[in-house]
């Protein structure tokens, strides 16, 4: 069997990076659409890595996405798990002046607090079969939140976003490209990834069965033979 090596990368504000405050950079938020890619592009650069296959669940397959538009020549291939390219995209122009006001910035906080309170629903609407959501799962899901500043750090996240507009440059894409979604995502509809899998020139569709918006947690095996079948078709 061929054997990959897998780096788990998790976007500014998210999982257990760094949540850098406003005062703390110049020029663009390291939360924007942008930053994000750039920050992928340059820990390829770091650990040495000059071309690779960019997976991206939900709004990382935005990221993923954006990063094969903008550096073609690094991606080998592009997987998208679930991901949210018509639905994403971030607060309209108009409303972000106040968005970032003071007001706003003191309140949002406040807002995102509503994720430690309702989060737990959420999780389960992201599964197929909630009763595989243990406490066990609950509490990883969880831990982000216990991280300084994860509340203002998500505000950020909000209000540095923009529309990406990536369902206009779908034919754009040159790479080899996957689709996976599972059969029963409630977040980003089932029929959205095999839009995206018919819009995307020559991509491929996994459909997952008995899996929602995380086919990699709910049915890892269908998941992994789906990316290894792909991989060695190239």
């Amino acid at each position: 069997m061929c054997k990959y090596t897998t780096f788990f990368i998790n976007c500014k504000g998210f999982g257990l990076t760094s949540r850098p405050m406003p005062g703390a950079w110049k020029g663009e938020s390291p939360y924007s659409p942008r930053s994000q890619t750039k920050i992928l592009i340059s820990l390829m650069d770091a650990l040495g890595i000059d071309k690779a296959y960019l997976i991206g669940n939900s709004a990382g397959g935005t990221v993923a996405m954006n990063t094969a538009l903008e550096y073609p020549e690094r991606v080998l291939g592009l997987i998208l798990v679930d991901a949210a390219i018509y639905s994403g995209g971030g607060a309209p122009p108009w409303v972000l002046p106040l968005l970032r006001s003071p007001q706003a910035r003191h309140v949002g906080p406040l807002v995102a607090h509503q994720i430690a309170v309702k989060g737990d629903d959420f999780i389960k609407t992201a599964y197929h079969d909630s009763s595989l959501v243990t406490q066990y799962v609950l509490d990883g899901y969880r831990i982000p939140l216990q991280t300084q500043n994860w509340d203002r750090a998500l505000w950020e996240f909000t209000i540095a976003s923009y529309p990406l507009h990536l369902e206009k440059r779908l034919k754009e894409l040159t790479m080899p490209v996957l689709v996976i979604t599972g059969d029963d995502d409630r977040i980003v509809p089932t029929k959205d990834s095999i839009r995206l899998a018919q819009e995307i020139p020559g991509a491929k569709l996994a459909i997952i069965s008995n899996a929602g918006h995380l086919p990699h947690e709910e049915q890892p095996e269908a998941f992994m033979t789906a990316i290894l079948d792909f991989i060695a078709d190239k």
